[in-house]
């Protein structure tokens, strides 16, 4: 029977601080914890963004990626592809939207299969008034849990995750 205590001596200090005695449990504690991280700051989240008039959190990042797309507006295609959204959530999303006059679409004669989107005055206008609630919300939530540099750290980790 081997000693537990003695196999953790000779792992790394993540894996100590864990006391796992197998390394590839760091795979699914990262799954995990990802998951739970939010789970927690989500419901909050939710909360500020809906009482500024936005029926979801993703509506903002769908709000911020059309106004990236500038005059010539943002394929759903695209947007579906950088927000990792299935097709029928971000038809569903985007139907909603248009009806709240967020934004507006133009279907390429081709079909009606490919869709430019692009924002309304409203919804521009929106999108700078919820924009100062978004960063405070994450500013307040996180900002006693992870400093400047540690939130850039983890940024940096978690967009290696999504190459």
């Amino acid at each position: 029977m081997t000693n537990n205590r003695a196999k953790i001596t000779t792992q790394t200090p993540n894996a100590a601080f864990f006391d796992d005695d197998d390394p590839n449990i760091a795979y699914s504690r990262v799954w995990f914890y990802v998951l739970k991280s939010q789970r927690k700051f989500f419901l909050k989240f939710s909360q500020v963004l809906k009482e500024a008039g936005l029926g979801d959190p993703v509506w903002y990042e769908i709000l911020y990626e059309i106004d990236q797309g500038g005059e010539g507006g943002k394929l759903m295609g695209n947007l579906e592809a950088k927000l990792l959204l299935p097709q029928y959530g971000l038809s569903r999303h985007v139907s909603r939207m248009e009806t709240a006059g967020l934004i507006r679409r133009n279907y390429i004669t081709d079909g009606r299969r490919k869709q430019v989107l692009f924002l309304t005055d409203v919804g521009a206008a929106r999108m700078k008034e919820v924009w100062p609630l978004y960063l405070d919300t994450l500013k307040s939530e996180m900002g006693p849990l992870l400093h400047t540099d540690e939130a850039y750290d983890l940024a940096r980790f978690l967009l290696r995750l999504l190459r």
